[in-house]
């Protein structure tokens, strides 16, 4: 089954609805062809941030060190029921864009998905400087990428307007507004990091979108759960 997938490789909820995504169809019995999607939740961030994530995401929403805080050791929690080890305090975010650059190559090699995955482990486990080239050349050194390749990749514009149509259209024709975002054979879509339980009805009928509650999602470099 064909999956078409926007994420941002600085969004937790990204991560945790690609596991449980995988979770669902390794149950299921279904084969999945993933087509990951850029879209950049803060495309106007440096590539390294100088003060500390949470102080950043409490300056641009008005919200205070521990509100913050709470929120991030809250997904930490839920990341954690996903395998999923999310150190928050030392997450080093900034600009993706060329992340996701590299994704597109990686992609071109059939290595997309190991691509998203080295990306997701390097920012919330390791907290490597999401922005910055050593980064960049780290990750696609760890799924096997030519290193020539990429420092050409790097050093020009390739796969830049792969990145810019991937945003258009997720935002002027599907009206995207947070991520994960997923379509399920290029009919079904489905927001958010959904239960594992509704990711099993969209595989095995993907026919019907499925009745959910709000899920958990990322829009506009902003993660939290919906409110109760």
């Amino acid at each position: 089954m064909r999956v078409d997938i926007w994420s941002d490789v600085v969004c937790p909820f990204c991560y945790i609805g690609k596991k449980r995504l995988e979770s669902a169809a390794e149950e299921a019995g279904v084969e999945l062809e993933i087509h990951w999607h850029s879209f950049q939740l803060d495309p106007d961030a440096p590539a390294r941030l100088e003060i500390s994530n949470s102080e950043r995401l409490a300056q641009k929403y008005g919200r205070s060190i521990e509100d913050v805080e709470e929120m991030q050791r809250n997904i930490a929690e839920m990341a954690k029921a996903e395998g999923i080890e999310f150190n928050w305090q030392i997450a080093n975010s900034g600009n993706t864009f060329n992340a996701h650059r590299i994704i597109h190559l990686a992609q071109s090699k059939g290595l997309g998905s190991e691509a998203e995955e080295a990306f997701f482990f390097s920012y919330m486990t390791q907290g490597l400087p999401i922005g910055e080239r050593e980064t960049l050349e780290d990750v696609a050194s760890r799924i096997g990428l030519n290193p020539v390749e990429v420092d050409d990749l790097l050093d020009s514009d390739e796969y830049a307007d792969f990145v810019k149509f991937d945003q258009e259209v997720a935002r002027e024709q599907l009206k995207v507004t947070g991520v994960p975002f997923f379509v399920f054979d290029q009919r079904v879509a489905l927001a958010g990091a959904q239960p594992k339980e509704v990711f099993l009805q969209v595989l095995e009928k993907a026919q019907d979108t499925p009745a959910a509650e709000q899920a958990p999602a990322c829009s506009d470099d902003s993660c939290e759960s919906p409110k109760k």
